[in-house]
């Protein structure tokens, strides 16, 4: 079995990793390659405990990084094993809340309880104290495949391999310049919608995000608003930095027009599409049009009647209060 991706919805999700692991008779050794940033906390912590269930040994061959919730996956494993030029990282949780006071002390209060939760899973594994894993998590803490065996996050190495990486790792803030250079060397991959897809699960579910601020973005529908890929107005070449940016900010776009319209399971297909914001608006009027309208001439609306208001204007409304 094989995690290259992003751990959540927009990646390796524990749905499709445990139907997987279900299909396999009882017993069964497995040998889980994995390679990959992180993700979703709730998703990593349900992949983690299937592997914990399943009868048959399962050996962790940590391939490139297993970085964020990825090293909790990995810690699931019988024996966990790196070659020489791998990597693991922990670090805290993070998520999104908006709203009040209140609002902000119950989401610091739940980042601190899946804090505990993933302790317990790396002290296990480790042996070290619950105190020395959370300082090494609040610090970020990258190893190397020597220093995780001497940590005892890891139990073995093998010789190094040719790291492949198609992830953005600069949202971390304490990648080590050797990685950085491996990935920043790989070729471009092949498939195009594969690098959009990576761009929105970095947007949408890095980080071990386990809580999502629904976000007003109505002006998003605003077809005045120039697209997020617009390249600068200068002749010069957008840099690194410049073309991430564009495309985190298009598969974020695409993502709230989705959830506005009441489809967020179409964004991952958009985004697989590579399709422009104007080609996800008129898709989801589209698909809108389609479905029974849901003002109808029993329930009044101020001003003209539903039943005379132009449909184009009804599906405007709506995806502005968002369904």
């Amino acid at each position: 079995m094989a995690i290259y991706d992003e751990i959540g919805a927009y990646g390796v999700s524990a749905k499709g990793f445990l139907a997987e692991l279900g299909a396999l008779p009882e017993g069964t050794p497995v040998d889980l390659r994995l390679n990959s940033p992180g993700g979703s906390v709730f998703d990593a912590v349900a992949i983690h405990n299937a592997i914990k269930r399943h009868e048959g040994t399962v050996t962790v061959w940590i391939d490139g990084i297993a970085a964020s919730a990825a090293s909790y996956i990995a810690m699931a494993g019988d024996e966990i094993v790196m070659p020489e030029n791998a990597f693991l990282m922990i670090h805290d949780p993070a998520g999104l809340v908006m709203g009040t006071a209140d609002d902000m002390r119950a989401m610091a209060e739940a980042l601190d309880k899946v804090k505990g939760s993933l302790v317990s899973g790396y002290a296990a594994k480790s042996g070290r104290t619950p105190e020395e894993i959370s300082t090494l998590m609040a610090a970020e803490t990258w190893f190397d495949a020597a220093d995780a065996v001497a940590q005892g996050l890891a139990d073995r190495l093998v010789e190094p391999v040719r790291i492949a990486a198609t992830f953005d790792i600069d949202r971390f803030r304490n990648a080590p310049p050797a990685l950085v250079e491996a990935i920043e060397a790989e070729p471009e991959p092949d498939n195009e919608s594969d690098g959009a897809n990576t761009e929105a699960t970095d947007d949408v579910a890095y980080g071990d995000q386990f809580a999502d601020a629904e976000d007003d973005q109505s002006d998003a529908l605003d077809t005045s608003q120039p697209p997020a890929e617009t390249p600068p107005p200068s002749g010069t070449p957008p840099g690194p930095a410049a073309i991430r940016a564009q495309a985190i900010g298009h598969a974020r776009a695409v993502v709230d027009l989705c959830r506005l319209a009441g489809q967020p399971q179409m964004a991952g297909k958009f985004l697989e599409q590579d399709a422009s914001l104007d080609e996800v608006r008129a898709a989801l009027l589209a698909l809108r049009c389609e479905a029974e309208p849901e003002i109808a001439p029993h329930h009044p609306q101020p001003g003209r009647s539903s039943a005379t208001r132009p449909w184009g204007e009804i599906v405007a409304r709506t995806f502005k209060l968002k369904g």
